[in-house]
């Protein structure tokens, strides 16, 4: 495991300080980032680990308020799916949550860690930094390109990379036009979620972060009358795994029709993926097995199946799981 210091830290400004000097990094819950320590697979890994629950005033609570649903960034995935607030007015967060690992990380997850995970791409994870990948090295390799893709992008790749966005929270705030607060600005959900550049330092990030930039808070605006939301996953394991296809679907109804839909698709792109032409396919019309057929035919257009050595690894599943996640989803918020 790579070594590191572990530090307490008490106010914001104390662990923002902190954070910006090279090689440190906040640490919350831990669910990812210590097995990212534990397999040494990265030459980038930091040396000094700042913990964030200890920060008062504490940053894991739940509350509605302004016109929002404020959750902190410590509140863990647990909470979350079991919050009442949450499970009737914010339905999708509430489902995204609970569809996270085990109750055991559950638990211990953070909804802040969900969104500032690293990539889940087995050579970007692979034991003692084995393959070069470029997410962690500018002269690095893309290897899921022509090799082992099972479980990457079907819309190409993002800056290089074909890595799947691994968060199941990540689609929900974006459906949902999340605000998320940092200690230095307050982001739009859809410009969050990144894969910066590979001559960028943040290259092993899935957002914009800036060096001592903490998530602190998650906000998301109140639905409007007549919303309902909805978010499903599939993955090779029903429990304890990472998605390899979600969708997050918001629609509002009034007169028996669909006025306004957002539809955005997880673990199919490097970041949340907004299926604009099944959002159009679905506005002015009923919500039915029709309409949300239609949509997530719209969702899946545009794909591009992986290449691999011999066709043996292909990702094209998904493409038909996209259509049945969207179906399933736009169905559950009749």
């Amino acid at each position: 495991m790579n070594l590191f210091t572990h530090v307490n830290a008490t106010t914001i400004a104390e662990a923002t300080a902190a954070t910006a000097k090279a090689g440190t990094a906040p640490i919350a819950g831990g669910s990812d980032l210590l097995t990212y320590l534990r397999t040494m697979c990265s030459p980038n890994a930091p040396t000094n680990l700042v913990n964030l629950k200890t920060v008062v005033p504490s940053m894991a609570y739940i509350k509605e308020e302004g016109g929002f649903l404020k959750v902190g960034a410590l509140t863990t995935l647990t909470a979350i799916a079991n919050d009442s607030t949450t499970l009737a007015k914010y339905t999708a967060l509430a489902q995204a949550a609970l569809s996270v690992a085990s109750p055991e990380l559950r638990n211990q997850g953070t909804i802040g860690g969900n969104i500032c995970q690293k990539p889940r791409c087995q050579y970007f994870r692979f034991d003692n930094d084995d393959f070069k990948c470029l997410r962690k090295d500018p002269a690095g390799t893309c290897f899921a390109l022509t090799g082992v893709n099972t479980y990457h992008s079907v819309f190409g790749p993002l800056n290089g990379c074909v890595a799947a966005l691994p968060s199941d929270i990540a689609p929900v705030l974006v459906a949902m036009n999340a605000n998320i607060v940092t200690t230095v600005k307050t982001w739009k959900a859809a410009d969050f979620f990144v894969v910066p550049n590979v001559a960028d330092a943040r290259r092993e990030q899935i957002n914009a972060l800036a060096a001592g930039e903490i998530v602190t808070e998650i906000q998301i605006p109140t639905p409007a009358t007549g919303s309902k939301s909805a978010y499903m996953k599939w993955s090779f394991r029903k429990s304890i795994d990472f998605p390899l296809v979600s969708a997050a679907v918001l629609t509002t109804v009034a007169g028996g029709s669909v006025t306004a839909a957002s539809i955005v698709l997880g673990a199919v792109y490097g970041q949340p993926r907004v299926a604009t032409g099944a959002q159009t396919a679905l506005v002015g019309q009923a919500i039915n097995a029709t309409s949300a057929t239609a949509a997530g035919t719209a969702a899946a257009t545009g794909t591009t199946v992986l290449p691999t050595p011999g066709g043996t690894n292909s990702n094209s599943y998904k493409v038909q799981i996209i259509k049945v996640m969207v179906q399933k989803a736009v169905l559950a918020t009749a």
